[in-house]
């Protein structure tokens, strides 16, 4: 069943259990999603502003080019899904769990990832500046293409993450653990020549 441009705002959807659910365009601003289940879900160009989604479970569903702005994803859970080119802006973070999950084109501009577990996702031409990923765990994720202009990486585990030449140059890598292979190629787009 296909839920087009349907008026969620408000909505008090509490620890709800949804399955192979679709919606298209629809707004969830300010609802109550707090404890949501869903599995096969997807969403597309939905609005979840101001939402509260702390401790929701999330399993193989699709947050398709949604906006989450002032959304509080405290404590969720999200494993095998793909947020392709969603938005994330002044939402809290902490204690989330993303798994297996495809992040290609969302943007993460200037928000606070410091120690969170992101190892293997999939972040390709992702936005990412400005971002704070300070202690981050990021193994074995794919970063080629993103964006990374005045991102911090202190602390941050990049062993096994895949990034381009311009990434090398834009974030600023100090303190970062990294391979041999990653060093070598941070020295040459820094212009060293190595033998």
């Amino acid at each position: 069943m296909l839920e087009t441009g349907e008026d969620y705002r408000e909505a008090g959807l509490s620890g709800q259990w949804w399955e192979k659910r679709r919606f298209t365009g629809c707004d969830f601003t300010g609802a109550d999603l707090s404890g949501l289940r869903t599995r096969g879900c997807t969403f597309d160009d939905c609005v979840f502003s101001r939402a509260d989604l702390s401790r929701s479970r999330h399993d193989a569903s699709a947050f398709r080019s949604c906006t989450f702005e002032r959304t509080v994803l405290a404590e969720s859970r999200w494993t095998s899904c793909s947020l392709l080119g969603t938005s994330f802006t002044d939402s809290g973070f902490v204690g989330i769990a993303l798994t297996e999950c495809d992040l290609s084109l969302a943007s993460f501009a200037k928000a606070r990832l410091r120690k969170l577990g992101l190892s293997g996702l999939r972040l390709r031409e992702a936005n990412l500046m400005e971002a704070d990923l300070s202690g981050a765990d990021l193994r074995g994720s794919d970063l080629t293409g993103a964006r990374l202009q005045g991102a911090k990486f202190e602390g941050a585990d990049l062993r096994g993450a895949r990034l381009d030449a311009n990434a090398l140059v834009q974030a600023n890598l100090r303190g970062a653990e990294v391979d041999v292979e990653t060093a070598i190629a941070f020295a040459a787009a820094h212009g060293l020549v190595v033998r």
